[in-house]
């Protein structure tokens, strides 16, 4: 494995709150970026008032922000103007997802930015993008899939659903993230930075790809299912008699005659005329969901798994978040690792993607200001200048 990780030698500077631009930020230093987190003196970034679930910090702040350096500093003021210019001069990325028109105003825009430093890639993460009558709106997480159609094609018919997660948040950071490695990859090639506009109303559409087209050309959406499908039966959750949940995906007559042969055990479902091929099982999904709860009920959920394995029936077990932070994939992988924090360690997750020459870095996560004496020092400041900066409330 090499010693030196990919983005080792890459600084980026953001000015970064919320998800999605931190959520880019953290990638590129699992790689190996230097990334210094521009935080408001006192508070810092306003997601780690989230909650206080993880030992007294925000679970939203600790998933995005590891190996970070955090400097504080009050971007209206001029003095912590000069020392942006400085940071900046010599960085390699410089991100931000600040409210609309705000960088351009806190003289952080990419033209005046770019002309300083030729090489800088300035990446600016918005809720709609930089222009368009809906670029002043509020970009909040739920009301970007409101607006991007996820309520519409989520739940069931008669009650959509936002998603759980942050998902147009993480989809920006996504895109925030590969568009910054290949502008750092094309620089290698010209020399010469780049602009990036990344939304998350544009991301979020982007995953929207079948339900968007398919209504487009279809003429009517998707119909909200749960965890049904809305063309094929069996597909969804079913409960066992010791309430385990077992998702089921039949989607081949094969796969559909073992599982009722094997997991139901009685192969003649498999012929009745009701559920003998997929159109009469979908006519018949009521029906058919009832047989198969009613078989299942007289099984255990470790039974019934050994029955799908042996019959060899794609499924799977519909955990709660208690389930999957023990999920035995992560754990016989070590997929935990031990990370700092101000409130003393705790486990997180490995990135994703396994390389086979990386060693992903999973540094601390900084306390507001942790670093800005030794940023500040390392830019040239005295500790009395630094006394200075605190006292005005710049730093």
């Amino acid at each position: 494995m090499s010693s030196a990780r990919p983005l080792e030698g890459i600084t980026v500077i953001s000015c970064e709150q919320a998800v999605a631009a931190p959520f880019a930020a953290r990638q590129l230093a699992d790689l190996g970026a230097r990334a210094i987190k521009i935080e408001r003196p006192g508070v810092g970034d306003f997601a780690r008032g989230y909650d206080t679930t993880v030992q007294g910090m925000s679970s939203h702040f600790v998933w995005i922000n590891r190996s970070k350096e955090s400097l504080t500093l009050d971007l209206k003021s001029p003095e912590a103007a000069g020392i942006m210019d400085e940071l900046i001069d010599s960085a390699d990325v410089f991100l931000q997802n600040l409210a609309p028109g705000a960088a351009e105003r806190l003289g952080l825009g990419a033209d005046r930015l770019r002309e300083r430093n030729p090489r800088l890639i300035h990446a600016s993460v918005s809720g709609y993008g930089a222009d368009g009558p809906y670029t002043p709106m509020k970009a909040y997480d739920a009301l970007v899939q409101a607006e991007a159609g996820l309520f519409s094609v989520t739940g069931t018919e008669e009650h959509p659903a936002k998603t759980g997660i942050s998902t147009a948040d993480i989809a920006a950071g996504m895109y925030a993230f590969s568009s910054i490695l290949t502008a750092l990859y094309d620089r290698e090639r010209t020399g010469e930075g780049a602009t990036l506009q990344i939304s998350l109303f544009d991301s979020l559409v982007e995953w929207m790809g079948f339900p968007l087209y398919f209504t487009r050309y279809g003429g009517t959406r998707p119909v909200r299912a749960g965890t049904s499908h809305s063309a094929i039966a069996p597909y969804g959750t079913f409960t066992c008699g010791d309430g385990t949940e077992i998702v089921l995906a039949i989607q081949n007559e094969r796969e559909w005659e073992r599982f009722c042969a094997v997991a139901l055990r009685d192969p003649a479902i498999a012929v009745d005329p009701r559920f003998d091929s997929a159109p009469q099982r979908f006519a018949h999904r009521e029906e058919l969901e009832t047989v198969i709860t009613t078989k299942l009920s007289d099984l255990t959920g470790e039974e019934c798994q050994a029955l799908l394995l042996e019959a060899q029936v794609a499924h799977a077990r519909q955990r709660d978040m208690t389930e999957v932070a023990q999920h035995p994939q992560l754990l016989a992988r070590d997929r935990w690792q031990p990370v700092d924090t101000p409130a003393g360690p705790i486990d997180m997750l490995l990135p994703p993607v396994t390389h086979s020459d990386v060693d992903y870095r999973m540094d601390p996560i900084p306390a507001v200001g942790q670093h800005s004496d030794a940023l500040l020092t390392e830019l040239g400041r005295t500790p009395e200048q630094i006394a200075q900066l605190r006292e005005s409330g710049a730093a």
